[in-house]
């Protein structure tokens, strides 16, 4: 049964512009694993995008908005052993949102080189 969807949409631009002119924003909102796979790319600006929206997403399918003890760069959006999206959650996060008992979390990313999206679905 799904009991939570998200959606969010937002533009390449702006998290390029956050990442280039911010000293310190990449590591804030994305783990170190994410930025590892991101950094390489060709066209990194779109990956970190749609990592952004999935964060988003995820707690407007969880229905709460971001609360505290939890952090963006403890969300983690990696891939499974086929590239597929899989949301990770670290640290406090993961303590903060335990007692939500996330069972199964379904993640999907689109971008393209102006626009990125994510759909996060939680099931019980």
């Amino acid at each position: 049964m799904i009991t939570g969807l998200g959606l969010d949409v937002i533009e390449t631009e702006r998290v390029a512009e956050k990442i280039q002119k911010e000293q310190g924003f990449r590591e804030l909102v994305f783990s170190a694993e994410e930025i590892a796979y991101c950094e390489p790319k060709a066209h990194k600006y779109e990956h970190y995008a749609a990592r952004f929206a999935a964060k988003e997403a995820l707690f407007k399918a969880l229905g709460t908005g971001w609360v505290t003890g939890t952090a963006f760069n403890e969300v983690a959006i990696l891939g499974d052993e086929n590239g597929k999206p899989v949301l990770q959650l670290n640290g406090q996060t993961a303590h903060t949102l335990q007692h939500l008992d996330l069972k199964k979390v379904s993640v999907s990313l689109s971008h393209l080189k102006n626009i990125a999206a994510a759909v996060v679905i939680i099931e019980a």
